[in-house]
């Protein structure tokens, strides 16, 4: 497969999956020139609350049957 034939396919790929192609072909690059890498650690995702809409929406229903609620202040999230 060619360069041309890949490239609309990484550019449609996640922000996260274009890192981890980026990390797989620099460890790539580096072993095909010999550069010793040590124990190259797997990359791992990391969940951030940051965007995490399904999430919220889940403590919200969580919540509901408590008497407590959340209310969204600009990025704060405050409990009443």
């Amino acid at each position: 497969m060619s360069l041309a034939e890949l490239l609309p396919t990484v550019q449609a790929l996640p922000y996260d999956d274009k890192v981890r192609l980026a990390h797989l072909l620099i460890t790539e690059l580096a072993r095909e020139e010999g550069v010793p890498l040590g124990d190259v650690e797997p990359m791992y995702p990391v969940w951030s609350p940051y965007n995490a809409f399904e999430a919220a929406a889940a403590l919200s229903k969580d919540l509901a049957g408590t008497g407590l609620e959340m209310q969204c202040d600009s990025n704060r999230v405050l409990r009443s």
